[in-house]
C-alpha cells in the first residue's frame, strides 16, 4: 500500500464455532442469548464478538461438494435437510431471511466430506476445509475485523455423522453460521435446543433458540 492513501485494508477473519460452554440447569433468556451469541458464561463477559450477516438481501445456502461416500440415500437426506433447515429458520420470522441457493451463489457453503475425523482433511483445495479436523459437523464463518459483519460461511459434514442426525445437525450448523456459534452443555437442553452439545435429538428450533435468533436479527419496525 502506498503511503498517504488514507485507508486501511481489512481482511475477513475466520472464526470457528467454539465447542460449548457447560452450565447447570436452565438459563434465563439473557444468559442463553449471550452464551450462544458471544460465548459468555452466565454472568461473565463475552469471549467473542457478536457477528451478524447483512440483512438487506436473503442469505443463500447450498451444498457445494458431495464426496462419493454420501452418494445415494445420504446425499438425498442431506439436500432435504437443507430445505427443511431453511424453511424452519425462515418460519421464525426474524430480521434475516434464508434461501436455498446454488453452489455458485451460496453465502453458506456446505461440504459433505469423506472424512471420519481421525485426521485433518486434505486434498480438497478449499480454504477452511483443508486442515480442519471434523468429527461430526463444523461451521466456520468469515467476518470483517472492524464491523464484525459476516461475509461467508462454511459447514463441513463428516462421515461419522449418522444419517438419522442430518436434520438436527443441519439446522444447528446453519443457525450457527448466522453468528450464533456456541453450544450449551447441560441435560436440560437435550432434545429441546439445537445448541445442545450432547444431543442431536432436536430437529427444530426450541423456544429459546427462536428467542436468540429474533434477538440477534430483530425485525425493523
Amino acid at each position: 500500500m502506498r503511503a498517504g492513501l488514507g485507508f486501511l485494508l481489512l481482511w475477513p477473519v475466520a472464526v470457528a464455532a467454539q465447542d460449548f460452554i457447560e452450565v447447570v440447569g436452565a438459563l434465563s433468556d439473557e444468559d442463553f442469548y449471550r452464551l450462544v451469541a458471544c460465548a459468555a458464561p452466565p454472568g461473565a463477559p463475552c469471549a467473542k464478538p457478536f457477528l451478524h450477516w447483512p440483512t438487506e438481501r436473503p442469505i443463500s445456502v447450498a451444498i457445494v461438494q458431495v464426496d462419493d461416500a454420501y452418494l445415494g440415500g445420504k446425499q438425498k437426506r442431506a439436500f432435504a435437510a437443507v430445505e427443511r433447515a431453511v424453511q424452519y429458520i425462515n418460519r421464525v420470522d426474524s430480521g434475516i431471511t434464508l434461501r436455498v441457493g446454488t453452489p455458485e451463489d451460496a453465502d453458506i457453503k456446505i461440504y459433505l466430506i469423506d472424512t471420519d475425523g481421525s485426521a485433518p482433511i486434505s486434498g480438497t483445495g478449499v480454504k477452511g476445509v483443508d486442515g480442519a479436523t471434523v468429527g461430526g459437523a463444523r461451521v466456520i464463518v468469515w467476518s470483517r475485523a472492524d464491523t464484525h459483519v459476516i461475509s461467508r460461511a462454511q459447514v463441513i459434514f463428516s462421515t461419522r455423522l449418522n444419517i438419522r442426525q442430518y436434520e438436527s445437525a443441519m439446522i444447528e450448523e446453519v443457525t450457527q453460521a448466522l453468528g450464533l456459534l456456541t453450544d450449551i452443555r447441560t441435560p436440560v437442553y437435550e432434545g429441546v435446543s439445537v445448541f445442545s452439545q450432547d444431543s442431536n435429538a432436536a430437529k427444530d428450533l426450541g423456544p429459546q433458540d427462536i428467542m436468540a435468533l429474533r434477538r440477534h436479527y430483530p425485525k425493523e419496525e
